[in-house]
């Protein structure tokens, strides 16, 4: 099967798009061209894919990405069994070449819902666009096949459509016992994502000793804030790092962040976070989002703090500090949960298998090899 995927808001190295999906697809022994903005994130594709670079879209400059994607869209689809998008941008005026095609949008995010979170949107223009987006998502169902990367996206949508969540590859071994000095968050930094909350727990427990690293993207309007407190030392800010390796420096931290604030997109999305930090055995502290409590309460996995509260957040990092049992275990039954019901390849072969179906493309069952033949015992004489 030959996949076509495509975003140009995504990086290209997002852990959904590249290490999950398109991984499993590779693995499972089919062809990807990938069109995404690889020049524009400094990023060497992989050799097992085909790439295609497109400009990003970034903040108000999305219609020359748009146009360029279409382009290469129209050029790739006539191979392509399948073409999987991943923004809602390139579902606007998609050209006629690829709508006539198997064309798969994969929902990862309430757009709607999410205006009020995106700062480069202008306020006046926000109550306008949601009902739009909400026009165009019921339009594409008509026209086109879903995955949902959450069971709470349901209800946006009238028909049922498979749900491919998004969870984490986890080690068959438990990790080891966290340490008492480092602190972690994995994923884009914005204010909505709590990263200025994150900048002022950090200067609270900075002199305590203990280290509070970051490791994503972040928001034009956080960046400032991020750098005079890395400047200080007062905190560590990786930038952007790949997915598999950000993971790799998680492991033995304190306690993972997941510091979200109470926005109409996150209060049924997962954050993903939660789960790979479970997935390495670290304690997860969150605000209450309902996703995040479903998940943590039952399997006493970490703390809840309330919403917006850095001071909450830095006494919760204490706590673990002072009883490193209680880190150890809750630590412990993360994993064990996670492995249970979050470990990545489970869901990949429904994954994959979902759009082999779509594609036309469903591999024949498996023919068991003909035994080799038997010499006959000889008969015994009497």
């Amino acid at each position: 099967m030959r996949v076509c995927v495509c975003t140009i808001v995504h990086h290209p190295e997002d852990a959904r798009i590249l290490h999950r999906q398109i991984r499993a697809l590779l693995d499972a022994g089919h062809e990807v061209t990938y069109i995404a903005p690889f020049r524009a994130c400094n990023v060497t594709p992989w050799r097992e894919i085909s790439p295609v670079d497109v400009p990003r879209a970034t903040g108000r400059r999305r219609v020359g990405a748009l146009r360029a994607a279409h382009r290469a869209l129209v050029e790739h689809a006539a191979y392509a069994d399948l073409i999987l998008l991943h923004d809602p941008e390139l579902l606007v005026s998609l050209p006629r070449e690829v709508r006539s095609r198997t064309v798969v949008w994969d929902v990862h995010e309430d757009t709607a819902a999410a205006l009020t979170a995106k700062g480069w949107v202008p306020k006046p223009v926000r109550p306008v666009l949601a009902p739009a987006v909400r026009r165009l998502e019921k339009r594409t169902e008509r026209r086109h096949r879903l995955l949902l990367a959450e069971e709470g996206y349901r209800d946006r949508f009238g028909k049922d459509h498979p749900v491919v969540p998004n969870t984490t590859y986890v080690s068959d071994l438990p990790p080891g016992p966290p340490d008492g000095n480092r602190v972690v968050y994995v994923g884009h930094l914005s204010a909505a994502r709590g990263a200025l909350d994150m900048v002022e727990m950090a200067k609270l427990l900075y002199p305590e000793g203990i280290t509070l690293e970051l490791i994503g993207a972040a928001d034009g309007d956080v960046k400032p804030a991020l750098r005079d407190a890395q400047r200080a030392g007062i905190l560590r800010w990786y930038g952007f790092v790949p997915n598999d390796r950000a993971l790799r420096i998680t492991e033995g931290a304190m306690a993972g962040l997941a510091l979200l604030h109470d926005e109409p997109n996150y209060r049924h999305s997962m954050p993903t976070k939660v789960v790979e930090y479970m997935a390495r055995g670290v304690p997860v502290i969150s605000t209450p989002n309902p996703p995040a409590v479903e998940i943590v309460e039952p399997s006493g996995c970490g703390l809840i703090v309330p919403f917006r509260d850095p001071v909450a957040a830095a006494a919760a990092v204490r706590r673990l500090r002072d009883d490193p049992e209680l880190a150890i275990n809750l630590g412990k039954r993360g994993y064990e949960t996670a492995r249970e019901r979050f470990h990545w390849p489970v869901h990949a072969e429904r994954f994959v298998a979902q759009l082999e179906n779509w594609a036309g493309r469903t591999p024949a069952p498996a023919v068991e090899p003909e035994p080799e033949p038997v010499e006959p015992e000889p008969v015994p004489e009497f």
